[in-house]
């Protein structure tokens, strides 16, 4: 029974932690819904296009430089409070803003704080996992994101599906929801904001950031709660003083270290690479990839990506920490790279495959992609930092993923245009094969090691 009630507790520390993952999920699907319509009514190119999606990216890459040196001062569970109040500021305003400059300047702050939870949520729940279900308890995280992007393509879909484009009333409702419907959409995410902002309040600092700041006594009565021994704790205690203790540089000069130096290059290389393979181009762009193939409502294909992409996670969530991660990367890259291919043969303009076999192979691609990286990134990025820089050096690898991210968004429109969806496709299947290099040469298996564990990995 007390076994049971300390998992009970884990998980509820996980599961707060994660709902961040849903704010995140939805503020960058939700913007696949509103392109069209804001590109009517601004009448922006396409390269105001692409700023449009990407804008928030840049206040992402600004979360990320600061989400490390934030949450080591004043605290993980602080670090996300901000985070959450930045998203309902962001909420609120893209639903009442006057226009196209205060949109992009609300979508930034949302950035913001998208680059904030994206580093300090996968931290927390890492520091207060043990060891033999960390990788379950990240990947919660990792199945919130895609909750949320669920989410956001149902109220994308419920929204336009009801509203009146033409309609001419003036009061905020009607326009949030009938001629202005992009404002429902991206002022929707108001709720789940809430929701995150009072959870937060009940529960507690992480074990490991008080051990750094020499609050041993608290640290010890919190991992009491999460093992349900005090033998355990006490262990766990002593071996994150040990490892607290040979911090002997500033945290920046520590960075420079021979084994974390190398760690820090490996996680931010498979974090931007991970861009490059598509998947955040089928998040940002879905509808638009849809209609070209020829669908006549490209939303409710997207619709279906959100469900396989949640439903995997789940998978992934539950096998993540019996497989590896490793294993899940070989076989799921693997099986991007011929989804991918079959896609861009598609889209080839001497084929005439039915839309089916299109859909077929992009759900596909999803299922791959949601078993592996997506599943993976977040729990290893969170796993091989030592204690005394973790959140340094996940701000490096944090920050190469969103400059991939934002390059992603700005240049798909540019990539469909010029490369053609096929080309665009072909490319994307390319950049899988350095990841898979990298993974097999240079990333340890982390799976079922404790965190000081793999710190001493990185030292040797």
């Amino acid at each position: 029974m007390n076994h049971q009630k300390t998992r009970g507790y884990v998980v509820f520390l996980a599961f707060v932690a994660a709902l961040g993952g849903i704010l995140f999920g939805y503020d960058t699907a939700v913007i696949s819904g509103t392109t069209e319509i804001v590109k009517a009514q601004f009448g922006l190119s396409t390269g105001l296009e692409g700023w449009y999606v990407g804008c928030a990216l840049i206040g992402s890459i600004a979360g990320v430089l600061v989400a490390g040196m934030l949450s080591d001062f004043l605290g993980r569970r602080l670090t996300m409070l901000i985070a959450a109040l930045l998203f309902t500021v962001s909420a609120v305003g893209c639903a009442v803003c006057n226009g196209f400059p205060d949109l992009i300047a609300y979508r930034i702050v949302g950035g913001v704080g998208i680059g904030i939870v994206s580093i300090v949520s996968p931290i927390y729940i890492s520091e207060v996992s043990p060891a033999r279900v960390r990788g379950t308890m990240v990947s919660l995280y990792q199945l919130f994101i895609t909750l949320g992007f669920l989410l956001a393509y149902l109220v994308n879909y419920l929204i336009l599906r009801g509203a009146l484009v033409d309609s001419a009333g003036t009061s905020l409702t009607d326009r949030m929801f009938n001629g202005e419907y992009w404002r429902g959409m991206l002022g929707c995410e108001t709720l789940p904001d809430v929701l995150f902002l009072l959870a937060i309040l009940f529960i507690p600092e992480s074990p490991r950031w008080l051990v750094v700041k020499g609050r041993s006594n608290k640290a010890q009565e919190i991992l009491r709660r999460i093992f349900g021994s005090s033998e355990e704790a006490r262990a766990e205690l002593e071996a994150t003083k040990a490892s607290v203790a040979s911090e002997v540089r500033t945290p920046w000069k520590a960075l420079l270290e021979k084994g974390v130096f190398r760690a820090v290059l490996i996680g931010s290389a498979i974090a931007i690479l991970g861009q490059f393979m598509g998947v955040n181009a089928v998040l940002y762009y879905g509808p638009k990839i849809f209609a070209n193939a020829g669908f006549a409502n490209p939303l409710l294909p997207t619709v279906l990506v959100g469900v396989v992409n949640m439903l995997t996670t789940i998978l992934a969530l539950l096998i993540i920490d019996r497989v590896g991660r490793k294993q899940l990367v070989w076989w799921g890259v693997g099986g991007m790279i011929v989804c991918l291919l079959m896609i861009g043969i598609y889209f080839l303009p001497f084929t005439s495959l039915p839309a089916g076999f299109m859909l077929t192979f992009f759900l596909l691609y999803v299922f791959c992609t949601a078993i592996s990286i997506s599943a993976v990134v977040f729990v290893l990025l969170s796993e091989i930092y030592p204690n005394r820089v973790r959140g340094l050096a996940m701000s490096v690898a944090g920050l190469a993923l969103w400059v991939g991210t934002y390059l992603i968004g700005q240049l798909t429109p540019w990539m469909l245009e010029s490369l053609t969806p096929a080309g665009t496709f072909f490319l994307f299947a390319l950049m899988c094969l350095p990841y898979l290099w990298i993974m097999y040469r240079y990333v340890p298996d982390t799976t079922g090691k404790t965190l000081e564990e793999i710190e001493a990995y990185w030292k040797k």
